[in-house]
């Protein structure tokens, strides 16, 4: 691991400050990502500035129902949290679906939705990669591709986002607080993370310096009514296949309202608004949910090994929205 300087921010404009002037300063939160990506030689940062003791670490509710949850708050406390148990069942479940106890443990929220692409090719300093070094190639695509997506991918990468709690903030609509050296902004979670294009070393829309100190995730009434399902290769502490968030609102049979995302089949978490669109106000039946899926990936691209993901996502939606519309037993 190449050496580098340890500070402990007291604010969060030092903080803020501290990066911002040194390009190759890096925030650190609970490191569960970033210190395995330091000890792998993919991260290499002159300097560390620890966050943990900054005043992000509460869960409020507003009285309007929303949900503002610190950028220091522990993933398992998140996932405890009464708020989130009882009115997002999809966001607890997503966060419990993650990693292991003693990572959720580790784990905060900021840190989550920054965490990078679990492709090996990314991990691997002795392969070329357009993520790690622009121009150098993407060896995935006629390589080992199984995991990686299949959705929003570009010629210069087809790698995953991880988060699975990403996924469920995005199918409830969150926003991003963020502060940085020109002041203060929200970003809309589904504009946190960029797809790879012709810049696939650019993960996110975040500016150099700038910090994420919480996220909000507003109102909905039927988010009561919600789930994660996530498809993994083994029962526990692995990364997703594919994975569905969804809220479902049913009445006389129709669709009033819905929220989808899925995850592991794209470079970011994918908010299927298309799916949406196409369910809203119509029965709520298997061959509808079928039909609008089905809609939602017309655009996907399967590589030689990748293309169970289509039907995979498919299946687990329906089945997922189903279950949440108690058409089945």
């Amino acid at each position: 691991m190449k050496a580098f300087q340890f500070s402990r921010a007291d604010s969060a404009a030092g903080a803020v400050r501290s990066v911002a002037a040194n390009p190759r300063a890096m925030f650190l939160g609970g490191g569960t990502n970033l210190v395995d990506l330091m000890k792998l030689g993919v991260e290499r940062p002159d300097e560390l500035v620890d966050i943990t003791r900054l005043p992000f670490d509460r869960v409020h509710l507003d009285a309007d129902g929303t949900v503002r949850i610190g950028a220091n708050v522990r993933n398992s406390d998140l996932a405890a949290h009464p708020a989130v148990r009882t009115g997002l069942p999809v966001l607890s479940q997503a966060l419990l679906a993650g990693a292991s106890g003693q990572l959720r443990n580790m784990a905060t929220v900021g840190g989550n939705l920054l965490q990078r692409t679990r492709c090996v090719y990314f991990q691997d300093v002795t392969k070329p990669c357009n993520k790690r070094r622009p121009g150098s190639g993407c060896p995935a695509r006629t390589g080992q591709h199984r995991n990686l997506a299949v959705l929003g991918g570009s010629e210069t990468c087809i790698a995953t986002h991880p988060s699975d709690m990403a996924v469920a903030l995005a199918a409830l609509g969150a926003q991003v607080a963020v502060t940085g050296p020109d002041g203060d902004r929200g970003i809309p979670l589904e504009e946190l993370h960029r797809l790879p294009g012709e810049l696939p070393d650019q993960d996110t829309t975040l500016r150099h310096g700038e910090l994420i100190t919480g996220v909000a995730v507003p109102a909905l009434p039927f988010a009561e009514r919600s789930a994660y399902r996530k498809v993994r290769d083994r029962a526990s502490y692995a990364f997703a296949v594919a994975s569905v968030a969804a809220a479902l609102d049913v009445h006389d049979g129709l669709v009033r309202d819905v929220r989808l995302a899925f995850g592991a089949v794209a470079p970011k978490p994918w908010r299927a608004h298309i799916a949406e669109d196409a369910l809203r106000g119509r029965p709520a039946t298997a061959a509808g949910f079928r039909a609008a899926v089905e809609a939602e990936l017309a655009a996907a691209v399967a590589l030689r090994d990748n293309g169970f993901k289509i039907p995979l996502i498919s299946n687990i939606t329906v089945g997922l929205l189903q279950d949440l519309a108690g058409a089945r037993s």
